[in-house]
């Protein structure tokens, strides 16, 4: 009874210390400022969970810039609503929105094998949709929720996408796939015999454990893509503790109190979209310079685990088996 209640309360104390952190630095470091970024004229991007915080953002700017945006969530209303506010901003937006469930692996099939067939390059894949904290439950092919959402329906949309990125790769101007994770990964596990949390379930430790299986996936993938000589990049981003809706599942006091702090001292969603921008279209990335971890604006070195080639290999070959790919 007392090691089971540990189990739960351990992660719980790392990652609301570890916020705490984040937050001091953030604070410290001041508010950040996306630098002037080039035109994205005649580029596709893909941003999910684009209907609101973070990914709103982040699809308004690369709108701003000329690009065209395909905004893939969940909520029918809520992305059809950022698609209008969009324009109402921008007359000659190009942006739309289509349904999107990463819960879903149909789901997630269908959104691509609808971007396929519309024949489109795509330039930037921004996968930034996400859960956090969620009571325990499963996705609708089984998967507990952090790892389905989070990862592995990224993992499957960018699998299928993949061609078509080396595709609209050129020198000069990568392919871009910009993983939004978290500094919650530095002290994330991965339990590859448990994956599905079906042994003791935490939702602090599941959420971590997400966010460094984005992490680990981002770096395999940008090695696969170096090696093969692919015109594509990954990276991971963590765009910082930010006033969006994801905190909602936090227990009720600690979620009233993370209102009023939130307000004060968190970053605006427009504020933490730019190291998400900055990953996804500074030309300073092209080549040699992509991938890695970015925080706060720049590269940042991670734990020593995200590096762990074994570790990387095995989550990706059981990714592929969870989701029957070749």
């Amino acid at each position: 009874m007392l090691s089971a209640f540990w189990c739960h309360l351990l992660p719980a104390i790392k990652l609301y210390l570890l916020g705490l952190k984040v937050l001091l630095l953030q604070l410290l470091n001041g508010p950040l400022r996306l630098p002037v970024m080039p035109r994205q004229d005649g580029n596709v991007a893909i941003v999910t969970g684009g209907g609101r915080g973070i990914g709103y953002e982040v699809a308004r700017h690369l709108v701003r810039l000329g690009a065209h945006v395909i905004i893939g969530g969940r909520d029918e209303q809520e992305g059809l609503a950022a698609v209008r506010r969009i324009c109402e901003h921008y007359k000659e937006a190009k942006v739309e929105f289509k349904k999107l469930d990463l819960a879903s692996l149909q789901s997630v099939r269908q959104f691509a094998q609808s971007f396929r067939e519309r024949d489109l390059p795509l330039n930037i894949l921004v996968n930034n949709a996400g859960v956090m904290l969620v009571p325990e439950g499963r996705t609708e092919d089984g998967f507990e929720q952090h790892f389905g959402v989070n990862y592995l329906g990224h993992f499957l949309l960018t699998w299928l996408l993949l061609d078509t990125l080396k595709d609209s790769g050129k020198s000069g101007h990568v392919s871009r796939v910009v993983n939004v994770s978290s500094s919650a990964h530095c002290i994330g596990q991965i339990r590859l015999n448990d994956l599905n949390s079906r042994q003791s379930y935490s939702s602090h430790a599941a959420y971590c454990q997400s966010k460094l299986a984005q992490v680990l996936f981002s770096f395999h993938l940008h090695q696969e893509m170096q090696s093969g000589g692919f015109q594509v990049s990954s990276c991971a981003v963590d765009p910082g503790m930010v006033d969006t809706a994801l905190y909602r599942h936090l227990w009720t006091p600690l979620h009233l109190a993370q209102s009023v702090i939130a307000r004060l001292l968190f970053r605006t969603p427009e504020e933490g979209a730019t190291t998400v921008l900055s990953a996804a279209l500074s030309p300073a990335l092209e080549g040699d310079c992509g991938g890695g971890y970015w925080a706060n604006g720049c590269r940042e070195m991670t734990t020593p685990l995200t590096f762990d080639p074994q570790l990387q290999v095995s989550l990706w070959e059981i990714s592929l088996q969870l989701l029957n790919l070749h």
